[in-house]
């Protein structure tokens, strides 16, 4: 029987088992009470590396040569030190610790490793160093244009530190969130969490047991990173005010949304200081759906001026109103939030929020990887980042009549509406 493979990082193939018809060979040796030679496990291994030093490879068995089977050998941690002229834990350390050697020896040494093929294997170092050089980023929904370039400035801010980024998509389930980071809790050295889902309490028990910062989410004891809601609403409600428009719908998002609690909250300490009147509709699912279903909801009593949620839900909401040949914004006045790429896409343009999602991504990468190297956890009151209005065409003046349905005979409007169930 050949010789076992001993790689545990998995840089090389193991030789393939014997087929059907060398086995039996195999058993009745076995039956007869003889032991395969396994060879003792490599002492002393550098660190980066869990490969077999020269002249331990072994050769490939015969049967698996004559079977057609073949083994594919990379180049080792030792064929660099050798063409390079110089020790194996040399190498080790301008791959995993480059500022421990002299610039010129590393630079020969990357040189050597890239002629042979030589690739490191963060595994192995994970093993070793307990530092993996991975980044656990949790969404809510991929498929949400507000998360690209979150994803962008958390990739790109990653990348510099040397850090990849290992994505992870909830789908808007706070089970699918705590499931995926407890898979991925032993191989990250940070978690990035964009828009959690999970409890407060779950948020915390999980940072306990790594470095962690939280986007779009206040958590106490846990660094975050959020957009300055109050500043954002208030202004959508300030425009909406200034062009004549009394009272607004808030069309609401999910109700596990930090976010929503926050912009609802503006929204109300705005309208006793602008002395414009609010009311609630939601929640509502964060895509174009949720508007559809908003818009169905507003339309038993409508009002001139809508804020969003999300862009994605103002999209639907005029989709839906523009169906039943209500103009926007001759009608009705939208406003929607975060500025994604298809806000000046659709028609009209959409007057929205802008929040400066890259930057809040890069900003969370840059205080987890300090953490990662030793800071403190700043547990304090989050870091804000600016928002502001950008005005399109989705917004106009108010209406000089209440604003009529088709065929309806029209609706006045009451300064608050129940949300509706199930919406």
């Amino acid at each position: 029987m050949g010789r076992k493979d001993t790689d545990g990082a998995g840089d090389r193939e193991p030789v393939e088992a014997l087929d059907d018809e060398h086995r039996p060979a195999q058993d009745a040796a076995i039956r007869d009470g003889q032991d395969a030679a396994v060879p003792d496990a490599q002492a002393a291994v550098p660190e980066d590396s869990y490969e077999t030093p020269p002249g331990q490879e072994g050769d490939v068995p015969a049967e698996a040569v004559a079977s057609g089977q073949r083994r594919r050998i990379s180049p080792t941690i030792y064929d660099v030190a050798q063409a390079a002229g110089v020790a194996p834990s040399t190498v080790s350390r301008t791959f995993s610790r480059p500022g421990r050697v002299n610039s010129e020896t590393a630079d020969r040494i990357r040189k050597v490793a890239a002629e042979l093929g030589y690739r490191t294997n963060p595994m192995a170092r994970a093993l070793a160093t307990t530092h993996s050089s991975l980044i656990a980023l949790v969404v809510p929904d991929i498929t949400n244009p507000v998360y690209f370039e979150i994803i962008n400035g958390v990739q790109d801010e990653a990348a510099e530190a040397g850090y990849t980024v290992l994505l992870v998509d909830s789908r808007e389930s706070d089970k699918r969130e705590r499931e995926a980071l407890e898979r991925a809790l032993p191989i990250v050295d940070g978690i990035v969490l964009g828009t959690s889902r999970m409890s407060d309490a779950s948020i915390r028990m999980i940072a306990k047991q790594k470095p962690m910062v939280a986007l779009n989410r206040a958590v106490r004891e846990i660094p975050s990173v959020v957009p300055d809601n109050a500043r954002g609403v208030r202004r959508a409600l300030e425009h909406l005010g200034e062009l004549g428009h009394d009272p607004v719908t808030y069309l609401a998002g999910p109700e596990a949304s930090w976010a929503d609690g926050m912009r609802w909250r503006g929204l109300r300490e705005a309208s006793l200081e602008l002395s414009v009147h609010v009311r609630r509709l939601g929640p509502l699912s964060p895509n174009v759906a949720g508007g559809v279903a908003g818009a169905k909801a507003w339309m038993l009593a409508p009002t001139s001026g809508v804020i969003a949620y999300n862009d994605l839900v103002a999209i639907g909401f005029i989709r839906a109103v523009q169906g039943r040949g209500i103009g926007v914004p001759s009608d009705v006045s939208v406003v929607g939030y975060d500025n994604i790429f298809a806000a000046d896409l659709v028609s009209p343009a959409l007057t929205t929020v802008a929040t400066p999602r890259r930057a809040l991504g890069a900003a969370a990468v840059r205080n987890l990887v300090a953490q990662i190297k030793g800071a403190h956890p700043r547990g304090g009151p989050p870091v804000v980042v600016p928002v502001k209005l950008v005005e399109r065409a989705s917004t106009a003046e108010a209406p000089g009549a209440a604003v009529r349905l088709p065929h309806s005979g029209g609706h006045t409007v009451p300064d608050i509406l129940p949300a509706p169930e199930n919406a």
